[in-house]
């Protein structure tokens, strides 16, 4: 396994790690076992953002007995209440949260203090002025946590946190589908000179990687493979699919990039994943995929551009969006994704149907509709 260098953590990570969100849907000698079978094949990253007893539990156990040679991302803010995660700064929640996190873990210390989940300017604001950064940066003083990073979904809030100074680290949503623009008449040759420029990324993302790069931030990266859409040609925007090596090296090829922490329920899926360490180039080459994707595989297919906005009901459409299509990417909703969609300020329930985001929409979406059906499946 190839590590690299964390930015200016110096922590050297694996290149494919491991996302721990689906730990708790298994039996939990199975999950420990997944974990150790991973750390044998050279992983020696996780992350836990999940608050649940059940999936700290299996980490601290897995890597009890190799907990020096792990990494791991640990949140602060991400709270169980009453049996369910709820994202938090209220600190008579998260400092019992992440006391329990530490104490299932095992050890007196979290390599990677997250600054768990934030999305929105106004959700910047809050934490980086009060008792939470506060709190984050005495269990830095104190070597509690040993690096602090920030997880985020949102290009902007990223860069904020790349030009922060404190921020080491961010672990952000990547995947072509987030990145791209929509398919044009210079798709067949968007790859061609990888030194001018990869032309059909979104510009604001494409800024932000080098920025992270300029400013020696590391990123992981989460949804890697798009709740698995992208590896179904059915279901995947491009109408192709894509292989896990594919994927793995989307991701590994963005400045700034050092680790991608996939989701494994099986052995199986993580040799899929390590196999890339051993990959041909034939076998990496994602961009074929996409130039020869079809050209109206973007009509129809929300891709969280923005130019919906605004809404006269000051809904996020983008967000409502992204959550609604990885909700139904998967059989059943997870209750984080419920919690993430529920804690938005305008939830889709909120549309009058006007349909003036649709006449701004470059790709055709029927966003009323997809509102409706946002609304009926959350519930609000």
């Amino acid at each position: 396994m190839n590590l690299r260098r964390l930015g200016k953590t110096g922590l050297m990570v694996s290149e494919v790690g491991f996302g721990g969100e689906w730990l708790e849907r298994h039996p939990e000698e199975d999950s420990v076992r997944l974990i150790r079978y991973a750390h044998s094949r050279g992983i020696n990253i996780i992350d836990c953002w999940m608050p649940d007893p059940k999936s700290r539990d299996i980490i601290g156990k897995a890597i009890a007995d190799c907990r020096s040679e792990w990494y791991v991302q640990g949140h602060i803010g991400s709270t169980w209440q009453n049996g369910q995660y709820v994202r938090s700064r209220d600190m008579a929640f998260v400092k019992p949260a992440f006391e329990d996190l530490l104490a299932r873990i095992g050890g007196s210390y979290i390599d990677l203090g997250m600054i768990h989940y934030i999305d929105s300017m106004e959700e910047w604001d809050t934490c980086m002025h009060g008792p939470y950064i506060d709190y984050v940066r005495d269990l830095h003083a104190r070597g509690v946590i040993r690096h602090i990073g920030l997880s985020t979904h949102n290009p902007r809030i990223a860069k904020l946190a790349a030009e922060s100074g404190f921020i080491e680290m961010i672990l952000f949503s990547l995947n072509p589908a987030f990145d791209m623009k929509p398919a044009s008449e210079e798709l067949e040759t968007m790859f061609k000179d990888y030194d001018e420029g990869l032309s059909g990324i979104n510009p604001e993302r494409a800024e932000l990687y080098r920025l992270c790069e300029t400013r020696d931030v590391g990123i992981t990266v989460m949804k890697g493979f798009f709740g698995g859409a992208l590896l179904d040609a059915d279901r995947s925007p491009f109408d192709v699919a894509f292989t896990p090596v594919q994927l793995i090296h989307y991701a590994l090829t963005r400045p700034a990039v050092c680790s991608i922490l996939c989701g494994y329920d099986t052995e199986e899926q993580v040799d899929q994943a390590v196999a890339y360490e051993t990959a041909t180039a034939d076998e990496r080459d994602y961009a074929s995929v996409i130039a020869n994707a079809p050209l109206h595989a973007y009509r129809g297919q929300c891709t969280y551009c923005g130019h919906c906005q605004p809404c006269p009901m000051e809904i996020d459409i983008a967000m409502v969006n992204k959550f609604y299509d990885l909700a139904i990417q998967q059989p059943e909703t997870p209750e984080s994704l419920r919690a993430h969609y529920t804690a938005l300020e305008k939830t889709a329930s909120a549309c009058i149907g006007c349909q003036s985001c649709e006449a701004r929409c470059p790709f055709g979406v029927e966003i009323a509709a997809r509102m409706r059906k946002a609304a009926e499946l959350f519930g609000c």
